[in-house]
């Protein structure tokens, strides 16, 4: 069946990405929803529609679902549930991390216990910058690391806390702090000109955008979380670069990228799509080996 289009779907613990593409990897339709149910869709580059749920009515109907779900029995119930209403006869997979697939070596323990979404984002990000050794740094709910060498091999990984977590955390656990979201704090990040313009002053050529020592207490937070961010990144890009010997990518990706990039000061490259990427070249090569 070549060319039929396979239904990507992307389950992470604050939204859901979907896209639907053919055999080539070609994108025709792609959308984001939240858990809640808010929907955004992009059909072929078009503007952007908004419905209370994904709206896949007038979608051609996929020959195949490849799920990565890391937010839970809940939104796998979902997840099935709005595919039962629209075919309800669909083969589906719900992928997991294994030893080797799409080029990648699994250096985990345990590789099944790596996330699923890590998985589908290293093949994703190999297949996107073949040959090259890469840090990914994705951040959304928590911020996770992943160190891929050129070959394929990943070597390790690193779990902290998102950037919204972190301040969402301070808030609950600290009595006189504020608790920030995302939305809220997105504004209080203030360029480190603003310093030099407060006191009547240019800003001097070159000066570097991002968050600075803030004078009140929310841009304290939003500043300092996204700086604690910035710092673990650059860390670990400038030991993996020493250790390895040899230049290192480093590719960002997911809901908080603008705001911890805005702090950071290394050079990066950002790429959004990396788990579906990932998702499409594992269905694929899936799809070959079954028809061999």
């Amino acid at each position: 069946m070549s060319g039929t289009p396979f239904l990507l779907i992307d389950a992470g613990n604050s939204r859901v990405k979907w896209a639907l593409v053919q055999d080539d990897g070609t994108q025709s339709h792609a959308g984001v929803f939240d858990h809640g149910g808010t929907d955004e869709v992009t059909v072929a580059g078009s503007s952007v529609a908004r419905n209370t749920t994904p709206d896949w009515s007038t979608l051609p109907p996929p020959a195949s679902a490849w799920i990565s779900n890391v937010a839970g029995e809940a939104v796998a119930q979902r997840l099935t549930a709005l595919l039962d209403a629209h075919w309800p006869d669909l083969p589906r997979t719900t992928i997991r991390a294994c030893d080797t697939q799409c080029g990648v070596t699994n250096g985990y323990t345990t590789p099944s216990a790596l996330g699923s979404d890590r998985w589908a984002g290293l093949i994703g990000a190999h297949a996107a910058f073949p040959g090259e050794p890469l840090l990914i740094a994705t951040f959304g709910t928590a911020t996770t690391l992943e160190a891929l060498r050129g070959d394929g091999l990943f070597v390790g990984g690193l779990i902290a806390p998102g950037w919204t977590l972190m301040m969402r955390s301070l808030g609950e656990h600290t009595a006189q702090l504020p608790i920030l979201d995302a939305s809220s704090a997105r504004g209080l990040l203030t360029p480190a000109a603003s310093t030099a313009a407060t006191k009547g002053q240019p800003p001097a050529e070159g000066t570097p955008h991002g968050p600075f020592f803030a004078t009140d207490t929310r841009r304290s937070l939003s500043a300092g979380c996204a700086l604690a961010q910035a710092g673990l990144i650059e860390r670990m890009w400038d030991d993996l670069q020493q250790t390895w010997g040899v230049p290192v990518r480093l590719v960002v990706s997911g809901g908080a990228a603008a705001e911890v990039t805005g702090a950071l000061k290394v050079p990066h490259t950002r790429h959004d799509s990396l788990v579906l990427s990932g998702l499409a070249l594992i269905a694929a090569e899936s799809m070959q080996a079954r028809r061999a």
